[in-house]
């Protein structure tokens, strides 16, 4: 029978209760829980089912205690609190349960600390104030209290083999590792396979175009020594692609700002023409008209 203190429920086979409460058994036959009870049932007196909710010593009641009705830790009402230990003592030893020796060590501190109280207190020399009898007492309360609350703060870790399992693979040392048979016509479609996926893979080498603003400048002098007029739109080759129509364009700029070209237009929204802004004679050529 356990030593732990705690509140207690007996079965007893003469009483009115149900077989079943809310689902819960009875009693437990051989780890089964036993729902219905057997008329014929004796149940000898030290064979007894008891039911405990348990405590860990002496101080761990003494909290339960001051907790449930609230008392001030600090300022603990000895009398009271000493009946109600005494009591829940007294009704252990009355049930023939087996009582730890700390339990009435402990019974009689509080005894010893309730008759001090009824002393008048003497401080000690030195001291203003004499000493509480109950601080040494509430000290190991506190401290109890904090390694309790540490308890149950490490107890929420999770735990191997409590909480979870650590996954374990079986390898086999032993275990050949085989692989499937190919034959040749397999290894012959697959390398021609390779071979068509690298064919589609081809390299191309982009080149840039060197276009030169001083021969579109020439080009655009010789058009114009023939054509006099030529409208805006036309003087630009759109086939040949962006690169050319951007050069051609800045050639044209360029011969603008030299005043060799001028742009006209009659009025607004009309066609832009370009035109030779100097006299064309025979003899003058475009390359040496285009400074350098």
């Amino acid at each position: 029978m356990s030593s732990e203190l705690a509140d207690i429920s007996v079965l007893n086979p003469n009483d009115s209760t149900p077989d079943t409460v809310d689902g819960v058994g009875l009693a437990r036959l051989y780890g089964a829980p036993l729902f219905n009870m057997p008329k014929d049932l004796y149940i000898p007196p030290d064979a007894l089912e008891v039911f405990l909710e348990a405590f860990e010593g002496p101080l761990d009641l003494l909290l339960y205690l001051i907790r449930k009705q609230n008392f001030n830790i600090l300022d603990i009402p000895m009398a009271e609190l000493t009946r109600q230990y005494l009591t829940y003592v007294e009704e252990i030893r009355t049930r023939n349960l087996e009582l730890a020796a700390e339990y009435l060590l402990m019974a009689a501190m509080l005894i010893e600390i309730k008759s001090r109280m009824l002393l008048p207190v003497i401080p000690k020399d030195g001291e203003e104030e004499a000493e509480d009898p109950r601080a040494e007492l509430a000290r190991r309360l506190i401290e109890y209290e904090q390694m309790k609350l540490a308890a149950q703060d490490l107890d929420k870790v999770p735990l191997v083999g409590r909480d979870f399992w650590i996954a374990h693979a079986f390898h086999d040392p032993n275990t050949v590792e085989r692989f499937p048979d190919v034959n040749p016509d397999e290894l012959r479609d697959a390398w021609q396979a390779i071979l068509r996926r690298a064919s589609l893979v081809k390299a191309h080498t982009i080149s840039r175009e060197e276009l030169s603003v001083r021969e579109h400048m020439t080009m655009i002098l010789r058009r114009l020594q023939t054509q006099k007029f030529v409208e805006f739109f036309d003087m630009f080759d759109i086939e040949r692609g962006v690169p050319v129509v951007v050069v051609n364009f800045i050639a044209m700029l360029e011969l603008t700002r030299e005043g060799l070209v001028k742009v006209t237009q009659a009025e607004p929204f009309a066609p832009i023409y370009v035109r030779l802004g100097y006299e064309a004679t025979g003899g003058s050529g475009a390359d040496s008209i285009i400074p350098a």
